[in-house]
């Protein structure tokens, strides 16, 4: 958790607010109230989340009404007030910058840049598992190869640079195809269990409020329901340059209170549809709502998968805008090459950083499919990455509690504290996991070794460029 930074002054403040609105003049406004709504379905729902929380039974909705209550609620309201208080593109990064200084903000762009970009290897491979699943087992080989995997990853990859490219006036109408693809999806599989639940033949009670044992399991659980499955409602501030509206704060403000009881409802909705078609310990994790339809309704499988494979790559191609935009805006503080913020004579979108970001993802997915070693390696690389961006919302639930300048109420803090502790939970339980593996200690070793070194490698970086940016400006002025 980053320590309090001396008050920054409000005609400091105000002019590094000012410097940003400048830069965001220069990109296009595209996204209105639904648009928002749609990245955030994207950036919060995935489909194996119900799968998970279906494993400990009727008890998921006490579990799934904590996570709301204590961090999902709690989340929506810390990023409504710094939203309000600092309306500006780039969004956490941003917030972090201008309360705990410019090193704390360029670790939190970094991190969540990483967390981004260690999740793309696995579009391809989650693709051709969906084929495979409705093309039926004479299809099973196509997962596994890594022919087929490697060329849709080139496929994807290069189709969301093109879109990227394009800006959000092409982005925006994805976003909206694969955010209303999760809504029908969810509302598919909710009818085709609806008429079993009501009817009494669940093959297990599909919800229940009765109150689940302490256990370290439990909190386990918790934590993931809570941080793992609900964290993202802050990707909206991220185009808040973009926004269309005149008063960018409360078009935020709307989507997060019109998206939030939509996706919990899917949610918890879409778990309970599982629960009524089979036993926890028989849930298929990886695609439990075709699950579902597969065992009423064959005939939708076609379309179900369908909906998730267009979900899936519109998700992906949403992380990809996000992936883009914190290299930009980094580099508007001179912390990154300028080619990184140099924007497109037509489109104004920063072509710089899309190749780059294309490059990084295809070399991490060759790394990926290649050896058992490397996959290892990758995994262990995505569950720091994870952690990474947990520590960017300890950040930020830290800044009503603990920066100086900003004017939070005791709402506001009440909600900070309350997010600040669940995702604490999240991190301890995932570093030192309660679940079994092969050597526990070598494992929480190695992912704190793993993020350390990435955050040392992001301050050497942050502290070269900083001196490098002091002395071209020393330079300039004796010239």
């Amino acid at each position: 958790m980053p320590a309090p930074q001396p008050a920054v002054s409000e005609q400091i403040f105000q002019a590094a607010g000012r410097q940003v609105e400048r830069h965001s003049a220069e990109l296009k406004k595209e996204l209105r109230l639904g648009d928002l709504v749609s990245i955030q379905i994207l950036n919060v729902v995935a489909f194996t989340w119900i799968g998970t929380a279906a494993q400990v039974g009727p008890s998921h909705l006490v579990f799934w009404l904590l996570g709301i209550s204590l961090f999902y609620i709690p989340s929506g309201i810390v990023v409504a007030h710094l939203a309000r208080e600092m309306p500006l593109e780039g969004g956490l990064y941003q917030w972090t910058k201008l309360r705990f200084g410019p090193l704390v903000g360029f670790l939190v762009a970094m991190n969540i840049w990483l967390n981004n970009v260690f999740l793309f290897p696995t579009l391809s491979l989650a693709i051709l598992q969906m084929a495979a699943y409705a093309l039926g087992p004479e299809a099973g080989w196509i997962a596994g190869n890594k022919l087929a995997i490697l060329g849709m990853s080139l496929a994807t990859t290069c189709g969301l640079m093109l879109v990227a490219w394009r800006g959000l006036k092409v982005g925006k109408w994805v976003n909206n195809v694969g955010g209303l693809g999760f809504v029908l999806l969810f509302v598919i599989v909710i009818l085709a269990a609806l008429p079993r639940w009501l009817g009494g033949s669940s093959v297990t009670t599909p919800v229940s409020l009765a109150v689940p044992a302490l256990s370290l399991m439990n909190l386990n659980l918790l934590g993931k329901m809570g941080f793992g499955a609900l964290c993202g409602v802050d990707a909206v501030a991220i185009f808040a340059g973009e926004c269309r509206s005149a008063d960018t704060a409360k078009l935020i403000r709307r989507s997060i209170w019109v998206s939030a009881p939509l996706i919990g409802l899917m949610m918890m909705l879409g778990t309970a549809s599982v629960l009524a078609f089979a036993r926890p310990d028989a849930i298929d994790l990886i695609a439990p709502g075709i699950q579902v339809l597969n065992s009423s309704f064959p005939r939708l499988v076609a379309l179900a998968v369908t909906l998730l494979i267009v979900a899936t790559v519109a998700q992906k191609s949403f992380y990809f805008s996000v992936m883009v935009r914190m290299p930009m805006v980094a580099g508007w503080d001179h912390l990154l090459p300028a080619w990184f913020s140099r924007l497109d004579g037509r489109y104004r979108t920063p072509v710089g950083s899309v190749l780059f970001a294309g490059a990084v993802i295809m070399v991490l997915t060759l790394m990926a499919i290649w050896g058992a070693g490397i996959q290892e390696a990758y995994q262990l690389l995505l569950n720091a990455s994870l952690l990474c961006f947990a520590g960017a919302y300890l950040a930020m639930f830290a800044i009503p509690l603990l920066a100086h300048g900003g004017r939070p109420g005791w709402g506001v803090r009440l909600a900070a504290a309350s997010g600040l502790l669940m995702t604490l939970l999240f991190v301890v339980l995932s570093v030192f996991p309660i679940v079994r593996v092969d050597n526990a200690g070598a494992f929480a070793a190695k992912l704190i070794a793993v993020i350390g070194g990435l955050q040392c490698a992001g301050a050497l970086y942050f502290w070269r460029a900083r001196r490098a940016v002091g002395a071209h400006q020393s330079a300039a002025l004796a010239g």
